[in-house]
């Protein structure tokens, strides 16, 4: 047995002592060196994160703009010459005159979000020129051409609201209108004895706080403002208009004050106005336009005491206070009554710069005059106007 161990240790020794051997061969490769070039075909830009385009900017800033405002402004100047020589006025008559009225307007609507404001703007100016006879300091008739004013009155408002509903809005409204220049009892009367207006007397303020219906549709573009608390206010701030006497009364009288040194008035009360706004055809060949405006100061004639209702019953009441001393504590007061302003304006276009403009007035202010002053006017002149945009 130790025989065999012994010889298989033999064995073993031997096996780990040999060695093991291999060769491999390699076939000799000659390969000439070449240059290697690398080509870079794309054009690299480089990009600034806070990159700004100045064009781009205007260009965005002038579509909101647009979009948030509408103008428009127009402007006309119609006027009338008529002239006949010396052999035509012998025998047939007549008179040389001229006529002249220029208008301008001006409406601006801005829009943003819910808030909206309109701004409004009214001027016209008329005069004409006629022949009259006056006596001169020798006591002879001359006769003289005169200018004599026709048509003067600016109207400004502003009306900034609140969208609330699709068709309504809330908000105010800010009327202000006056005359630029004086105006006469007549043509021969141009003096300050004969002085009936200039600026700011008389001046009329009306403030309004209310709703405003709009009509959805275009065809009717018709909006109805309804105020429950208004203010109005008329102003003569000329002392010689105040003291000046026409139609058998002073001035003061004819434009309602309270008294000769009262330069102003304030009356509370409600307000109404509805406007309607349309141009008919598509080139706009014909224009229409109407407002309507109520006040009624029923605050400020329930608080007034001795008040009377009957014009004439004023009147004996009012001499009567005028005899017994002018106290002023009992001192008659004139029941207020509604005041009515009515406007239209129709426009008919014949070319892109004649128009034809036809307009009709109504006014009531019993304060002033127990009638209806009504104003009709027809003239033919050019006329243009400028919108960024079509109507709103």
């Amino acid at each position: 047995m130790k025989r065999i161990l012994l010889l298989l240790v033999s064995i073993l020794t031997w096996l780990a002592c040999g060695t093991a051997s291999a060769q491999i061969s390699i076939d000799e490769i000659n390969a000439e060196p070449s240059r290697v070039r690398f080509h870079d075909r794309l054009k690299s830009t480089s990009v600034d994160a806070e990159y700004f385009s100045l064009a781009r900017y205007k260009a965005e800033r002038a579509a909101i703009r647009q979009e948030r405002n509408y103008l428009e402004v127009g402007g006309s100047l119609q006027g009338t010459v008529t002239s006949y020589n010396d052999p035509w006025i012998a025998v047939s008559g007549g008179d040389n005159s001229i006529a002249l009225t220029s208008t301008l307007t001006l409406r601006h609507i801005f829009k943003k979000n819910l808030f909206s404001i309109e701004t409004r703007f009214n001027a016209n100016i008329g005069y004409n020129r006629m022949k009259v006879e006056t006596t001169n300091d020798a006591g002879e008739t001359v006769s003289n051409g005169v200018w004599f004013k026709t048509q003067d009155e600016f109207f400004i408002s502003t009306a900034p609201a609140f969208k609330m509903t699709k068709n309504w809005t809330y908000g105010s409204t800010i009327q202000f209108r006056s005359q630029f220049v004086n105006g006469y009892k007549s043509r021969t009367e141009q003096t300050d004895e004969g002085l009936k207006s200039r600026f700011m007397a008389p001046g009329y303020l009306d403030v309004s706080l209310g709703l405003t219906y709009s009509s959805p549709h275009p065809k009717f573009p018709i909006s109805v403002n309804i105020s429950p608390v208004a203010l109005s206010a008329v102003f003569v701030e000329s002392n010689t208009i105040r003291n000046n006497t026409w139609d058998n009364k002073l001035g003061w009288q004819a434009y309602g004050l309270a008294s000769e040194e009262a330069t102003s008035k304030y009356e509370g009360g409600s307000s109404i106005q509805i406007n309607f706004d349309r141009t008919f055809g598509k080139t706009g060949y014909l224009h229409y336009r109407t407002t309507i405006y109520s006040f009624y100061g029923w605050i400020t004639d329930i608080s007034q005491k001795h008040r009377i209702s009957g014009y004439t019953d004023y009147q004996n009441a009012y001499n009567e206070w005028v005899e017994a001393g002018s106290d002023p504590k009992t001192m008659p007061h004139l029941q207020i009554h509604p005041t009515v302003r009515w406007e239209n304006t129709i426009d008919i276009k014949a070319t892109k710069f004649i128009t034809t403009t036809l307009s009709f007035q109504l006014y009531y202010n019993r304060a002033q005059n127990v009638a209806v002053q009504t104003q009709t006017l027809l003239r033919v002149g050019l006329a243009y106007t400028f919108k960024n945009k079509p109507n709103p």
